[in-house]
């Protein structure tokens, strides 16, 4: 089996697989994932290459971390890029229940925003204890924006912003704890006005560009001009392009589902899966590193390592370009991902 492929993060001397496994599937996201199921799901990733691992605090309210950090336990460090993220402390909760921010089966811990110096500072220590590492390499700001935050997003960009929470990332990348700090968001908008107050070096943007939708496209110009480097998250759109009846973790608006459907036909008409446009699609843009799942079983990684290694006829973007599916500016895949 060939391995994936890596490409830089940006400007940092870090390189990410191609294809990464987000762990918010393996905390039990809407539905339940047992420790045995998790751990083959971690090993199956690691035995199709993929060594791009992203994770959260908030995922199964700590579960996520500490199943990562179990399976990476005794293996080599510099063998892998681990990502986690700041902007929530978890704090003790018995009373929390199943279904809590949609994780299945939580651990009882409480959420609760941060985006200060020391509560990235208390965080990033938190981290580093459930996943039983000396460093991060990826450290990202977690739901700063708009989207999340609503009436209250000017308290916490100000924490982030005047509070010392952007310093303290870049306190934490100076000491050589973090290699590289950005955001993991799921709006553009913010991560423009992020990268204007802050010497980021990456964004984890979910759902923003991907073959459904390429609204993000000028801001990834922008990212490919300044060295930043861009993980794609989300690139089914919840699920959406990959066979379920979800888009932004919610259900689908009959104009979206349209085009998706539109998309799945162009697809089928060049006997292409959906999902393996999906993956491809993004890596097209310079400024895309990694494109991101999440994958809670060993056949789903399977699933997702041949749709990506699939080679794909340039006539199907041409296709799409044609028919109006893709933006006209958007770059458009030669074929495959590469290997190598």
């Amino acid at each position: 089996m060939n391995k994936f492929s890596s490409r830089p993060l940006g400007r940092t001397d870090l390189r990410l697989s191609t294809l990464g496994l987000g762990a918010a599937a393996l905390a039990g996201l809407y539905d339940p994932v047992d420790d045995a199921t998790a751990a083959a799901t971690l090993q199956a990733a690691w035995d199709q290459d993929l060594r791009f691992i992203d994770t959260a605090p908030f995922y199964g309210y700590t579960r996520s971390e500490r199943r990562v950090g179990a399976f990476l336990a005794g293996r080599r460090r510099a063998g892998y890029v681990l990502a986690t993220k700041v902007g929530r402390l978890m704090t003790p909760d018995p009373s929390v229940q199943c279904g809590s921010d949609g994780w299945a089966n939580p651990l009882p811990y409480r959420p609760v925003f941060d985006y200060s110096y020391s509560g990235v500072m208390r965080s990033f220590q938190d981290s580093l204890l459930r996943l039983g590492v000396e460093r991060i390499d990826i450290l990202l700001v977690h739901d700063i924006g708009r989207l999340t935050h609503g009436e209250l997003h000017e308290v916490h960009w100000r924490a982030l912003t005047q509070g010392g929470g952007f310093r303290a990332l870049e306190e934490l990348r100076n000491q050589g704890l973090v290699r590289a700090i950005g955001l993991g968001v799921n709006e553009w908008e913010i991560a423009e006005e992020a990268l204007a107050a802050a010497p980021l070096d990456c964004v984890l943007l979910a759902g923003r560009y991907t073959l459904l939708e390429q609204g993000a496209l000028h801001f990834l110009d922008a990212c490919a001009a300044a060295g930043v480097g861009v993980i794609v998250g989300g690139p089914f759109n919840s699920g959406l392009l990959a066979g379920q009846a979800k888009y932004n973790y919610g259900s689908v608006p009959p104009d979206v589902m349209a085009r998706a459907r539109a998309l799945a036909s162009v697809c089928a008409e060049f006997k292409v899966p959906l999902e393996a446009a999906a993956l491809n699609f993004p890596l097209a843009h310079s400024a895309v590193t990694s494109v991101l799942v999440g994958m809670r079983s060993p056949e789903q990684v399977q699933a997702n390592a041949d749709w990506a290694r699939r080679p794909l006829p340039a006539e199907l973007w041409q296709a799409l370009r044609a028919r109006h599916l893709i933006h006209p500016e958007a770059p458009l895949p030669a074929g495959s991902v590469k290997e190598g």
